[in-house]
């Protein structure tokens, strides 16, 4: 009797299993939660590690708007992303919609890993792209397809240090200021005996582009041919070491010694630093007044311009839940509002009422300088083996802060190498 009492409860219990599974399965015959919601993972670096309970504010707020879906957050700091991102996309195991730069998104749309989100786009009635900022929005598409959807964006502008402005009798910067505007003004700030440098600027591929674009140079031509040996960027290239062992207005690597350039600048050790907005919260309880300015140029101006957007993997089982929560983080207010509160970058919207607020607040009190700055944006170069070049060219400045190569002979290195890695 026993035997059949415990025959008849494992067939219920296998009754109640199959039921259970069955119930994890939603209507359309894809896997999702026991209440039937699609789930989709977003792989994400940019909310590590200040933002994190905004970004969960977001998704919060997605799924109040789309209770059919469910959204699993997955982070990594920026230095480990990108190789994880790969393993997972190599592994047949890519989230559904993650974060990508705009420096590393051609890479992945050349190589068939990024849905088209273009029918979606055009599919979907509540988004319109003039809700975007024009060049932001149209960053990341790619072949006349659009396989992102930008979610912010952050440029670099000049912080000046008030005080020390004020200490050597100088007036701030203008927006009208050049080159050597900037030079003789870092001279006079310059205090070596106090360790207090005129002004910074990395020696870095990442800033070079830029520098070179405010003389009328480009790394690549309109037509992606190698163009980094020109005259343009090789004054462009002094400009930038001169500044640093020549002049001795600006920290060295040895100076550095470990420390930050915003360390140093919030320690009252750097009097004007070429930098990104996102050092805003940063820099607001320096003890000492501050503010912003354009960038000097030479020839022209010229702005950094960097974009995070969201990507839908092209393996997606789920790839409308993905576009949905894409564009939302893109386009919505209620992104938008968290992002300004926080002073998490800047939302790429239009809607001047959202970002009314980003206005307001102080430091630094001239923030028109951010939007002013879009009108002589550069983007990095989208070539598909960026991260290489970047390495190589890092390496080759490297010998030139040492005095081991003149600008010259760094840049014809470049030229050779940047042509064979090409295939140019």
């Amino acid at each position: 009797m026993k035997k059949i009492c415990y025959a008849v409860l494992l067939s219920l219990l296998f009754l109640v299993a199959l039921t259970a599974c069955n119930s994890s399965t939603s209507s359309n015959g894809e896997e999702g939660s026991e209440s039937g919601k699609t789930e989709i993972t977003y792989y994400s670096f940019s909310a590590m590690p200040n933002y994190e309970e905004e970004l969960n504010e977001m998704v919060v707020a997605f799924e109040k708007e789309n209770p059919d879906i469910k959204v699993n957050v997955e982070l990594a700091p920026y230095d480990d992303y990108f190789t994880k991102l790969q393993t997972r996309i190599a592994g047949n195991n890519p989230p559904d919609v993650f974060e990508l730069n705009y420096e590393n998104f051609v890479q992945y749309a050349s190589r068939g890993t990024l849905a088209d989100l273009t029918k979606y786009i055009e599919e979907d009635e509540s988004f319109d792209p003039s809700q975007l900022n024009e060049q932001a929005f149209k960053a990341y598409q790619y072949e006349g397809k659009q396989f992102g959807m930008v979610e912010s964006f952050s440029n670099v502008v000049l912080f000046y240090n008030k005080d020390l402005f004020d200490k050597a009798g100088l007036d701030y910067p203008t927006a009208d200021w050049t080159w050597e505007d900037e030079l003789e003004a870092a001279k006079k700030l310059s205090d070596p005996e106090n360790h207090i440098w005129g002004t910074y600027a990395p020696v870095t591929m990442n800033e070079y582009y830029k520098v070179a674009a405010q003389n009328g140079g480009m790394i690549f031509d309109k037509n992606g041919n190698v163009s980094i040996n020109s005259p343009e960027n090789v004054e462009a290239l002094k400009y930038m070491i001169d500044k640093v062992i020549t002049y001795k207005v600006s920290p060295s690597p040895e100076d550095l010694s470990g420390q930050s350039d915003g360390d140093l600048f919030k320690n009252g050790q750097i009097a004007m630093l070429h930098t990104g907005i996102w050092m805003f919260d940063a820099f607001k309880d320096a003890p000492f007044e501050w503010d912003i300015q354009l960038e000097p140029g030479n020839t022209q101006k010229a702005h950094h311009f960097f974009a995070n957007g969201l990507a839908v993997s092209t393996d997606s089982e789920h790839k409308e839940a993905a576009y949905k929560f894409a564009s939302f983080m893109s386009a919505s207010e209620e992104a938008a509002k968290i992002r300004i509160e926080s002073s998490w970058e800047l939302p790429a919207i239009t809607n001047e009422d959202i970002l009314a607020p980003y206005f307001e607040q102080t430091p630094p009190e001239n923030r028109e300088v951010v939007f002013e700055a879009l009108n002589s944006l550069v983007l990095p170069p989208a070539v598909k083996e960026w991260s290489k070049i970047s390495d190589m060219t890092n390496q080759e400045f490297e010998k030139a802060l040492l005095g081991d190569k003149t600008p010259q002979e760094v840049l014809e290195t470049l030229d050779a190498e940047y042509k064979n890695l090409l295939g140019q």
